[in-house]
């Protein structure tokens, strides 16, 4: 197997301050397309036994400099060997063309991560969890319903990005007359991107922040465009995806068997979040007709704001507490 090489930063470049209770290292490992993946590996200083392992994700479009390193660093001062990975196509991670999503690539990207964590001789491969984060709470869930090796999945701040993509918000567009509209201008789009050799970038959050902003679009300024989370690799930071980046979304729903997943699911979101009805949702869809419903939670944080889960924004939103004994309790 052919593997990349990766451009990697050795300085310490996170959004969040480096602490003092555990070791971090880069790591890179590959996914069932061959492509390299890069990651940041923390583990608790002086750990003398075989360790729960965590894989952490995203959010979508976001870098693991940023939030998605934040919860693997704290999980790792609470006794877990975590990694905090970019996906493939973004961050330092490899994949060409850049800034390319796929529900089935960006789910292998999660697999990968807990093989690698198999394979680690630090971890316990019979305690493996994952934690996902907005676009990629809705990947998590999606790879708990196909890999039986994960013993616990706790998703963050909810997005399917599928449903937001084939419905818009709140299934605001949900008919096939919209569908078509967008399936036809991301084909046009396409014509237009080969015509000029290069993929046209959709724009990340917007900036500056217009006085009339939806409130949701103001959370995502506050977090991505300002010294609390900007990062220089993050798409929703910069440039943002590809227009057709999120083209085959439309069409591939993933969260159909979730009602399946026997392993342990925590759901997480904040109640004043835009997004939060994908939380509810998902949660109901896991549970209806279901034999597996005594391990699932649903837990929604009064007062939080979506951005709010990202880094505890200024309530100290995120409950570690929790996700640390939801973990514990389900990895024995």
């Amino acid at each position: 197997m052919k593997i990349e090489k990766l451009k990697l930063t050795n300085e310490w470049d996170k959004t969040f301050p480096k602490s003092e209770k555990v070791d971090h290292k880069k790591v890179t490992f590959v996914n069932r397309y061959g492509i390299t993946l890069a990651a940041d590996m923390y583990s608790p200083k002086n750990a003398a036994k075989k360790l729960p392992a965590i894989a952490v994700c995203g959010p979508f479009g976001a870098v693991k400099e940023q939030c998605s390193g934040l919860y693997a660093q704290t999980m790792a001062e609470r006794g877990y060997l975590t990694v905090a990975f970019d996906p493939s196509f973004t961050g330092e991670s490899g994949g060409e063309v850049r800034y390319m999503a796929s529900p089935d690539i960006n789910t292998e990207d999660f697999m990968a991560a807990v093989d690698f964590l198999s394979l680690n001789e630090s971890v316990d491969a019979d305690r493996i969890g994952i934690i996902g984060i907005c676009g990629w709470g809705g990947m998590a869930l999606n790879t708990a319903a196909l890999d039986t090796r994960i013993k616990a999945t706790v998703s963050m701040t909810m997005y399917d990005m599928t449903r937001v993509n084939a419905k818009g918000y709140f299934d605001s567009e949900d008919s096939e007359e919209a569908r078509f509209a967008k399936r036809a201008a991301m084909c046009a789009q396409r014509v237009e991107d080969l015509k000029n050799g290069e993929y046209k970038l959709g724009g990340g959050v917007v900036d500056p922040l217009p006085e009339d902003a939806p409130f949701f679009v103001a959370d995502y300024y506050d977090y991505y465009k300002t010294k609390r989370g900007y990062h220089a690799r993050s798409l929703n930071s910069n440039g943002g995806w590809n227009v057709i980046g999120c083209e085959s979304f439309i069409n591939q729903p993933i969260l159909r068997y979730t009602n399946e997943i026997r392993s342990a699911v925590l759901i997480v979101h904040g109640d004043k979040a835009h997004s939060c009805y994908f939380s509810r949702d998902a949660y109901a869809d896991m549970i209806k007709d279901s034999k597996y419903t005594e391990n699932k939670e649903l837990l929604i944080i009064p007062g939080a704001t979506h951005t709010d889960l990202y880094d505890g924004g200024k309530i100290s939103a995120i409950p570690f507490d929790k996700i640390d004994d939801f973990m514990k309790a389900h990895m024995k």
